[in-house]
């Protein structure tokens, strides 16, 4: 009988020693006459645990982790291929440890489960099953059940999804595209390459409905170029999806066309920007275009496109699968479906958490991340991204939705939540704000490429002690004209978390 093991091939896991801890399981394998059949799947997440095993028994998955390769020769001998769970790393079943066990999975539910590259193991697990009911019915009808979802988008705008499709689909017929922005540069954000990385196909589909949902024969995946393996993973993805007819002239033999490519960024982070990722796609710099014209009307190279995030386009296989009003029952008011939450920074259970939108910052925190690392007590966490405000232990009640976070101010944006502990300089995380759109700006606009380099300054007069009052007054007012004046959200929020650690960590300035 041949036993099923399966190692993660992910960059987190690989980053562990996954590659060493794989072979040293054939090794023993080998060594012991045992037929086993070794599968690099995704990681389920759960990163601390990495690299996690797990065999496959009767009674399902059973799990052990983290792994080092000089553990391997210990499990095998305490029983690793029969799935006995006597040694230290046991972790029991792998569906019922209870940081994945209290997840609600939707767009992940097949991640870790399945062979990446497999396209039988992802049909298996409901996959391309909304692809084909989306060639089953008439595009407006495919944008009616994203617009009934409530989906909004997951990179951080928060537009709704069934109003943007619903514009490139209501401009006249002719060349439209579809472009998805896997530039994921926010600090703590892993999802995007999650998805690319662990269930790549997934990704094609959502690509593939967007472009038969709004007229468009070509899509471009913006993928961040410090993510080699998602994008070696990626690319042997989209291979096989033409060779399996999912993807070219005659989708799934329907006489549908729609051609699916990668390109790398350009290593910025303004590139994040729809607008300037459409600059950066066309062969130029990326700079930030004064809107309107809406991307929706001219996007790339002029005409009309669909610019959507990682997460947005990963949730439309199941929408269109088990019906918009299935997604929309998942989240509260008008934050609807789930949120592939991303917890980093100084924490003790680090990894991805999806869930439904209403969960507090507190739960999340200390309900799945288990609290700091170092074990001392949070001071501050900044939801959002480096562009988000940091949140003190009064906010941590706050519910993660998008209208509750903000009116505090802040922003739930990509999902990414990095916590601090006590001995975290705010000081110096508002001084980093700064710094880093001044490094990242396009420099377009004047409030953001000068306001970055001033409010440096001022920051640093402030934590010098000089002529502090004024100082203070001045970086107040900077703050104001960047959000106020600047042409992109890059000027336009980076004062938040400067003016958060005014508001609540003055004692740090």
């Amino acid at each position: 009988m041949t036993i099923r093991v399966f190692v993660p091939c992910d960059t987190t896991a690989l980053s562990m020693g996954a590659n060493s801890v794989a072979a040293a399981i054939q090794t023993q394998a080998v060594a012991l006459g045992i037929d086993i059949e070794l599968i690099r799947n995704g990681t389920r997440g759960l990163f601390w645990l990495e690299p996690m095993v797990e065999v496959e028994t009767p009674e399902g998955r059973v799990a052990f982790g983290p792994v080092e390769t000089q553990d391997v020769e210990g499990l095998v001998t305490s029983g690793l291929f029969d799935g006995a769970q006597a040694h230290p790393l046991a972790l029991g079943l792998t569906e019922e440890i209870p940081y994945l066990k209290k997840q609600q999975r939707l767009t992940f539910s097949r991640i870790g489960v399945t062979d990446p590259l497999s396209i039988e193991d992802y049909r298996a697990h409901d996959g391309f099953r909304g692809l084909e009911k989306a060639l089953a019915i008439p595009p407006q009808a495919i944008v009616d059940e994203v617009t009934a979802s409530g989906l909004r988008g997951r990179g951080g705008a928060a537009f709704p999804t069934g109003i943007k499709w619903q514009t490139v689909l209501d401009e006249a017929p002719g060349q439209k595209y579809i472009v998805c922005n896997a530039d994921e540069g926010d600090s703590g954000t892993f999802a995007d390459r999650l998805t690319m990385e662990c269930d790549p196909y997934m990704l094609i589909e959502g690509m593939t409905i967007a472009g038969l949902a709004v007229g468009a024969s070509q899509g471009y995946v913006y993928l961040r170029s410090e993510y080699p393996v998602a994008h070696r993973i990626f690319k042997a993805a989209l291979e096989r999806a033409y060779e399996g007819g999912y993807l070219g002239a005659d989708v799934c033999g329907s006489g549908r066309h729609f051609d699916l490519e990668v390109r790398l960024a350009a290593g910025a982070y303004i590139c994040g920007e729809e607008t300037s990722l459409l600059d950066s796609l066309e062969g130029k710099r990326g700079m930030v275009r004064a809107k309107p014209p809406l991307p929706a009307r001219k996007g790339l190279f002029g005409k009309p496109t669909v610019v959507n995030n990682v997460l947005s386009l990963a949730a439309i296989p199941f929408i269109l699968d088990k019906g918009g009003q299935a997604y929309a029952d998942y989240g509260m008011g008008r934050s609807r479906g789930t949120l592939p939450l991303q917890l980093a920074g100084n924490v003790k259970r680090g990894g991805l958490v999806e869930l439904a939108f209403g969960i507090t910052l507190r739960e999340l925190m200390e309900g799945f991340g288990g609290g700091t690392y170092t074990g001392r007590p949070l001071k501050a966490v900044q939801a959002g991204g480096p562009l988000g405000s940091y949140l003190p232990e009064s906010q941590w009640d706050t519910r993660i939705d998008y209208e509750e976070f903000a009116a505090l101010g802040a922003v739930v944006g990509h999902g990414g939540v990095v916590m601090f502990d006590d001995s975290v300089d705010m000081g110096a995380q508002a001084r980093f704000a700064m710094e880093f759109c001044a490094v990242e700006s396009c420099g377009k606009c004047t409030p953001c490429r000068i306001g970055s380099v001033r409010g440096v300054e001022v920051i640093d007069r402030i934590r010098a002690g000089t002529n502090r009052d004024a100082n203070l007054e001045l970086l107040s007012d900077l703050c104001e004209t960047m959000v106020d004046g600047s042409l992109c959200a890059m000027g336009g929020m980076t004062p938040f978390p400067v003016q958060s650690v005014m508001r609540h960590f003055p004692q740090d300035l």
